[in-house]
Formats: C-alpha cells, sequence, structure tokens
C-alpha cells in the first residue's frame, strides 16, 4: 500500500484530516485562500519539525530545492517564506491548537497502561519558560531587557503525553495556571512548592481528586494525628494536620496529611503535603518522584523539537510552532504504537529526519534500521514504554 510514496506521506496518513478540516471550517481558516491552504500550510511546519529546520528560510530553502515533490509531499504548488510567514502570522493559532488537543487524546488512548504501582491516573504540573529577544517579541515583554513565554503544562505520566500546554507570558506566576485545570475525580496531581496555594489546593479536594505537592517552610500546622512510621523506609514521619494560621485555615479548612521523607538517593529531606489519606507514605513519596518526567519531557523538547528558536515573531505564529511541535510529538506517538515500534521518540526522530523523503515502507525503515548506537543527549530520555 505505501509502495512508492514518500515517507513523509506515509505519516501524514496517521493524522485525521477531516478533523482538521472540521476547524478549519469552524474558524474560517481557508477564508480568501486560493492556494496555499491551512492544510498546506501544517504540512509544510510539520516537515520543518520533522526534518529539524532551524529557521523558516532554511526551511524553505529545503521545500524549494524539492519543488518537484511538492504537490506530492502535500505542500501545494506554490510555498513560499512570503505565504508561509503571512499564514503563520494571521490564521487562528485555534485552529492548531484545537487539532493538537485532539491527537493528545488519541495519543493518550493508544498508550494507555497500567505499568504503574499506583492505579488511577498520574499528572504532573509545572512550567517551562523559553527566554526571547525583548526588541523582537515585544509583545512577550518579562524584564526590562528580556522577553519571554512560559509553558504550563499537564503531563500524564502514565502515557507520557501533554495533556494541555498553556502558554501565557513569562511574567504570569505558575499558580494562576492552576486556575485553567479541569481536575478529574481521583486522578492525582504532582505540584513543586512553587504551586502551594491553599485555596487552589482546596479546590482539587473539592473537585474529588488528589495532590501531592511539596511544602514550603513558612507555614505553621497543628498535628492531630500521628502514624507510626518505619524510618529505614526514608519516612521520618506520617502526620494527620490542620493548617494553623486565620487566612490559611480559611482557605483550607479541612484537615490535610503532611510526610517527612529522606530521600537517600539524593541526600535530601522532604515534607510533602497531601489530601490522600490511602496510600502509604512510601506511595506519596513515590507519587511526587514521578514529577521529574515533566522536567524531562521540557529539556526533551527543547532539544528535539523547535519550540526553542521560533520561526515567526507575532504571538500567533510561536502559537502555531508550538501546538505544531506537540501535533508532531504525539503523531510520532501514535505511529509507534500502531507499527509497534520499540524505539524512543528521539531514535524514530532521527531515523525519519534523514528519511522523508525515501520511499521505503515507514515501518519496514523504523523495524529494520540498526541505530542502537544513537546516544542520547541526556541518559535519561523519554522512552515511550508502550508494549
Amino acid at each position: 500500500m505505501n509502495h512508492g510514496k514518500y515517507v513523509f506521506s506515509q505519516l501524514v496518513e496517521f493524522l485525521p484530516q477531516r478533523i482538521f478540516d472540521r476547524l478549519v471550517t469552524k474558524y474560517s481558516g481557508n477564508k480568501s485562500v486560493k492556494h496555499f491552504t491551512c492544510w498546506n500550510q501544517l504540512l509544510c511546519m510539520l516537515f520543518g519539525q520533522l526534518s529539524s529546520r532551524e529557521s523558516l528560510r532554511d526551511l524553505i530553502i529545503v521545500i524549494e530545492a524539492h519543488q518537484s515533490k511538492s504537490y506530492h509531499l502535500g505542500f501545494g504548488k506554490n510555498v513560499t517564506r512570503s505565504n508561509l510567514s503571512k499564514a503563520n502570522e494571521n490564521r487562528n493559532f485555534k485552529i492548531f491548537e484545537d487539532f493538537a488537543n485532539h491527537l493528545i487524546l488519541i495519543a493518550q488512548e493508544k498508550n494507555s497502561n497500567d505499568s504503574f504501582e499506583i492505579k488511577g491516573t498520574v499528572y504532573a504540573f509545572d512550567s517551562s519558560t523559553i527566554d526571547l529577544c525583548l526588541s523582537v517579541f515585544w509583545w512577550a515583554h518579562f524584564r526590562k531587557t528580556k522577553a519571554g513565554i512560559k509553558l504550563h503544562t499537564l503531563f500524564d505520566i502514565n502515557t507520557q503525553i501533554p495533556v494541555f500546554i498553556h502558554i501565557t507570558e513569562a511574567n504570569v506566576h505558575d499558580v494562576n495556571a492552576m486556575d485553567v485545570i479541569k481536575y478529574e475525580p481521583f486522578a492525582y496531581y504532582i505540584f513543586d512548592r512553587a504551586y502551594v496555594d491553599y485555596l487552589r489546593l482546596y479546590r482539587i479536594t473539592k473537585s474529588d481528586a488528589y495532590f501531592v505537592v511539596r511544602a514550603k517552610s513558612n507555614v505553621k500546622f497543628k498535628r492531630m494525628y500521628s502514624k507510626k512510621t518505619d524510618k529505614s523506609t526514608g519516612v521520618i514521619y506520617d502526620q494527620t494536620v490542620k493548617i494553623d494560621g486565620f487566612y490559611t485555615s480559611k482557605d483550607y479548612p479541612e484537615k490535610i496529611r503532611k510526610v517527612k521523607f529522606f530521600d537517600a538517593e539524593n541526600k535530601k529531606m522532604l515534607i510533602f503535603l497531601t489530601n490522600n489519606f490511602d496510600l502509604s507514605a512510601q506511595q506519596i513519596a513515590l507519587l511526587y518522584k514521578q514529577r521529574w518526567q515533566i522536567e524531562l519531557f521540557f529539556k526533551w523538547i527543547k532539544q528535539h523539537l523547535k519550540v526553542k528558536t521560533f520561526w515567526g515573531t507575532t504571538e500567533n505564529a510561536v502559537r502555531i510552532q508550538i501546538n505544531i511541535a506537540i501535533i508532531t510529538y504525539c503523531l510520532v506517538s501514535i505511529i509507534a504504537k500502531d507499527l509497534k515500534i520499540n524505539r524512543s521518540i528521539y531514535e524514530i526522530l532521527q531515523i525519519l529526519s534523514v528519511s522523508l523523503l525515501d520511499k521505503t515502507p515507514v515501518n519496514e525503515l523504523l523495524m529494520k534500521s540498526d541505530y542502537n548506537n544513537v546516544n542520547e543527549l541526556d541518559s535519561n530520555q523519554l522512552v515511550f514504554n508502550l508494549f
């Protein structure tokens, strides 16, 4: 079926184009467009992500060098730096954001498994700042001489998929982004101590969801009860407490669990707060330990997908590029699952980046290529445990 088709064209077949077309209609994306459609725009940007182009000029040079293949690759007849730049600047980023969200749901469903010892959905929430040049990205003013944006991300630990990315200016405080989370009953949400806001944490409790957050040192508690602990396991104490403070106690009026744990691996003493009273103290510590995976995701996506250098300077263009990076990430995840490819996302991207214009069937390419000697920049790479 795939004989004679470019590898890139085979990859595109995994995208639900009907869904994308509905979104284009919803947001009038192709209004007054004759040649370079939203679909053409998506595929050009996707090609740029998969081939690791460094700039818009770099991408256009490659596309122009293979102009005879443009129609078969889905780019349309006339791709220029001008029309791609204008499309990124003017077309509604919501088309690509909503499409990214749709692919996230598909990738989550396909990658769901029960390998983690704590049953239930586990999310980590954190942010990463991308510094920008103030004179060029004036709309993202951060400090006197800097511009920047924040990627507030909810990351599914089980499926290794970012459930959503909320983009703000870099000067938006992390806790404010908690307001956009739609909490799922009985799911676990892991936060660093930057997210200790008792009113917002109480919202999680009222949503019948669970949180695990590292405590700050400036809040006092009234101890109600202490469980017996075995300090050889790292658990120093496991207490039921109430917050002792006029305003904070009003923000979180119910009892809360406080666990002190010694992390022997990193030689650190950690204190966790949680509203879950059923898991063991060791399991609470294990949940918090999973938070490193979102840190790894931020590092990984900055290294391997184009979200650190932008191909447009307007807010709309930046949002489109970030969402197409997420589309790329989810697409590769979906392909790996559907074709039963036992490789890391990094390996798959390495193979695809030099093979997009090859005509080998993509399953044959990914299964037979010997990339065992490819070294990840970080030994703790994101590996999708799909099987």
